[in-house]
């Protein structure tokens, strides 16, 4: 009878207590292989996940969870964590509508004490965990886990900077899993690691520094810089030290016996926030992974012998390839043109122009802040910087989007990727708000592309305004296969179009919504109500003609967009309002994302939940106009 696989007996973190580091290792290697099966069937973030297999067991073993809080940076490396914390049942629900997060979530699990999905989180909100300890007199331990890439944020600085004043126990786990920082990994560095974070060394120092207190200040002082250059030297700490940490490592983070001595020898310490460098391998024990160069990121489905991602076949380029085209394109005739982005090359097309134009393109690694005042101080002499952030992740820039970008005028050209819904990475990804913050702003330029044409002319257009900010959004996905502009010819600020001319009801969308409301037209048209369709194009300046003359010409006025309320519709009825267009019985209804953070689903779900489909659009319309709109759609579908 073939022996019961240990993770079967793993259902909560307690059930790892009393294993021995072998038999920990083994657990770890069927989380690892349970981890694949599972986003081979599911999609999502496989790479980061692998790399932290060892990691989290070790965790669960010497910590006491939930009771001791451990936040993981981002969360997409939390997989593994939610399978040894009740969840393994659902794991196949994985980024499906009703299904277990792709990140960490309060709601899901009380061994998720904090929800997180935008990078460099976990150190201030694990101070702000110790503050509570400490205030209320617990004594349970707190642990951030941030990898190399999330400690490039200031945030994550700025959290540092205070946790030695903060608190003196928390332990941050830096995952260095590119090799990035540190030297490999050998005996003699896990060695030391475990050297200087064990008793008999703290012990040690303490004596010394007992000894120490007793001499000269110049003395005193001398023999602090010297310990601690020492243990720099020997381990890369110093820059952890500096700011109040009590450096341990590096260590390899895939090592069971080390990994668990350290954290056990870290615990133990209170009077000090500790920092252990482990280093590990993003896609840890699958070859596609770890031969990958994105190291398995973010995948599709997959085949799991062969590594073969499964991928809709679309006649259509994506938007992200669309907008790194162009560019590229543009910047072969214009020197000035610079490609800026935060950590997200690939994600944002600036991979495409990196190739063509390498010494005009900037990663500034996960710092939206410096990455939109970086691009101010390009515009202010002169350049004409694009500054390629996901709509979401501007968010954390907005202070300098306001202050150095508007506020002086800097011809600075956002181009805001994943406007609008996400599907499955859900409510923490989605572009919901970017229309009406960046709308709010006085000097800037707004405009919405409704296909990848459509973006293709506003890409040349953002590069044509030199006088002032502009900013451009485009979802997540791929295009609807329109034929391409030949020539870039910039856009008329402010000026929209129209598509098809009725008299009855007239939808103006701001975005890639218009597709949906062509589909509702014709279908409004089969039940005798002629129907205008115009493509805003501009949320910033509004096209204040097309809106009279839609509002003087029609019943019904609706406008559509992929955004929260307060922002493009609610510009139109600002401007109605003040210019008396909302008499004579006009019946004017906005459509936008509900008031609500909506759950990750498939995208069509997601409309379809939110109104923002074709049905959404005819049954608005028809009840405007007092209609019983459930009958109709009925009809319709027949």
């Amino acid at each position: 009878m073939p022996n019961t696989p240990m993770l079967d007996k793993i259902h909560l973190p307690r059930d790892l207590k009393g294993y021995n580091s072998k038999e920990l290792q083994q657990i770890a290697d069927e989380l690892r292989l349970e981890t694949i099966d599972v986003v081979s069937q599911t999609g999502g973030h496989l790479g980061a996940g692998l790399g932290v297999v060892e990691l989290t067991v070790a965790l669960h073993n010497v910590f006491d969870t939930p009771d001791d809080i451990i936040i993981w940076d981002v969360g997409h490396q939390a997989y593994p964590h939610k399978i040894l914390t009740g969840r393994r049942d659902r794991m196949k629900t994985l980024r499906q509508g009703g299904g277990l997060s792709g990140f960490t979530k309060r709601s899901e699990s009380e061994y998720d004490p904090f929800g997180t999905a935008h990078a460099s989180t976990s150190i201030s909100a694990a101070l702000g965990f110790c503050a509570a300890r400490d205030q209320i007199g617990k004594d349970n331990k707190v642990v951030a886990v941030i990898g190399d890439g999330s400690i490039t944020a200031g945030m994550a600085y700025e959290a540092m900077n205070k946790a030695a004043e903060t608190t003196g126990q928390l332990t941050v786990i830096l995952n260095d899993n590119d090799m990035s920082i540190a030297p490999p990994v050998g005996s003699m560095s896990n060695y030391l690691a475990k050297l200087v974070s064990g008793g008999g060394y703290q012990t040690l120092r303490k004596v010394g520094k007992q000894m120490a207190s007793v001499l000269p200040e110049p003395m005193k002082n001398a023999a602090k810089k010297a310990e601690e250059f020492a243990r720099g030297m020997a381990t890369g700490g110093t820059l952890f030290e500096e700011l109040g940490f009590y450096y341990i490592g590096p260590i390899d983070g895939h090592d069971m016996d080390v990994l668990l001595e350290v954290l056990e020898n870290a615990k133990n310490i209170s009077n000090k926030p500790v920092l252990i460098h482990c280093v590990t391998q993003k896609g840890k024990g699958y070859a596609p992974a770890e031969n990958a160069a994105d190291k398995y990121h973010g995948v599709q489905k997959f085949n799991v012998i062969t590594g073969e991602q499964s991928k809709a076949i679309s006649n259509a380029p994506s938007y992200t390839k669309v907008f790194g085209e162009t560019l590229a394109r543009l910047a072969h005739d214009d020197e000035r043109i610079m490609g800026i982005t935060a950590a997200m090359p690939s994600g944002t097309g600036m991979d495409i122009f990196s190739k063509h134009h390498p010494a005009r393109m900037f990663d500034v690694g996960i710092a939206e802040q410096h990455a939109v005042t970086f691009a101010a101080g390009m515009a202010a002499d002169g350049l004409k910087p694009f500054c390629a952030i996901y709509s979401t992740f501007l968010q954390r820039g907005y202070d300098q989007v306001v202050h150095d970008v508007a506020l002086q005028k800097l011809p600075v050209r956002f181009a805001m990727d994943r406007a609008g819904l996400v599907g499955a990475d859900g409510a923490t990804h989605a572009g919901s708000f970017d229309i009406g913050f960046m709308g709010a702003l006085p000097n800037m330029i707004l405009m919405a592309a409704a296909d990848e044409a459509e973006l293709a002319l506003m890409t040349a257009t953002a590069h044509a305004i030199d006088d002032t900010p502009s900013a451009f959004r485009y979802p997540r996905g791929d295009g609807f296969g329109v034929e391409m502009p030949q020539n870039l010819a910039p856009l008329e600020i402010g000026k929209g179009r129209i598509i098809s001319e009725g008299s009855k009801i007239a939808i103006l969308s701001f975005g890639t919504r218009l597709e949906e409301a062509k589909n509702a037209a014709q279908r409004l048209g089969a039940l005798g109500l002629s129907t205008t369709i115009a493509d805003a194009r501009f949320a910033k300046p509004l096209d204040t003609d097309l809106i009279k003359q839609l509002a003087k010409n029609h019943e019904v006025l609706i406008t559509i967009e992929e955004g929260a309320m307060g922002g493009f519709g609610a510009f139109v009825l600002q401007y109605m309002a003040g210019a008396g267009l909302l008499e004579n019985g006009l019946k004017v209804r906005t459509m936008h994302l509900p008031d609500i953070f909506q759950d990750h689903n498939k995208p069509e779900i997601q409309y379809e939940e939110a109104g923002l489909n074709a049905t959404g659009i005819i049954t608005t319309a028809l009840t405007a106009l007092g209609i019983d709109a459930a009958e109709q759609v009925k009809m319709l579908a027949k």
